[in-house]
C-alpha cells in the first residue's frame, strides 16, 4: 500500500469513526512485529527525509523535521524499544502524531520499518496485555489485537512518546 493511499484512507476513516463500539488503528511494521495506534492521532504519513540533528538528544531522536512551518521532533521507535537497527530504506517512513499531553497538543513524528494497514478492532478483539515485568517495553503497550489471524500490539503514545 502506498504512502498516498494510506492518506486518503485516513482522512476518509477520520468522517467514519462514528461507532464508538469499532476504534481504528494505522498499523505498521518493526522488526517483523506488527503494532496499532489510534488512528485519531495521525496527522499524516510521510516517506523518510534526512532530518536536522538536536545537540544532545537521546540516540532515538533522529533530529527534527519542518512540515510547512512546523517544527517536528522525529522518534525512531526501533531505537527507543531497544531493537536492532535497520538501515532506512524506500518503504521506511515517518508517521506524524497528533496528541495531548500535559494539556497541550504536540506533533511528533515516528519513523518505523513501514506502513501496513487499517483495521476496525471491536472491544471483543482487544485482550489486555500479559504482565511482562521484565520487559522494558511492557509499559509501551496497551493491549494486543487478534486480527485475521495475526496479533496486533497496540501501543500506548503516551507512555512512548
Amino acid at each position: 500500500m502506498n504512502i498516498e493511499s494510506l492518506n486518503a484512507q485516513l482522512a476518509e476513516n477520520q468522517d467514519l469513526i462514528q461507532d464508538t463500539s469499532i476504534k481504528q488503528y494505522l498499523t505498521f511494521l518493526m522488526a517483523g512485529e506488527e503494532y496499532g495506534i489510534d488512528i485519531l492521532t495521525v496527522q499524516e504519513i510521510r516517506g523518510w527525509e534526512q532530518t536536522t540533528a538536536i545537540p544532545n538528544a537521546p540516540g532515538y531522536v533522529k533530529g527534527v523535521m519542518n512540515l510547512r512551518g512546523t517544527v517536528v521532533p522525529v522518534i525512531d521507535l526501533r531505537e527507543k524499544f531497544a531493537l536492532e537497527a535497520v538501515e532506512y530504506s524506500a518503504v521506511t517512513v515517518v508517521i506524524v502524531l497528533k496528541i495531548e499531553q500535559a494539556g497541550m497538543d504536540k506533533i511528533i513524528g515516528i519513523v518505523v520499518d513501514a506502513v501496513s494497514d487499517v483495521y476496525g478492532i471491536e472491544a471483543s478483539q482487544f485482550k489486555t496485555s500479559p504482565s511482562l515485568e521484565q520487559n522494558q517495553n511492557s509499559q509501551f503497550i496497551t493491549g494486543l489485537a487478534q486480527v485475521e489471524n495475526k496479533t496486533l500490539i497496540l501501543l500506548n503514545l503516551d507512555q512512548v512518546l
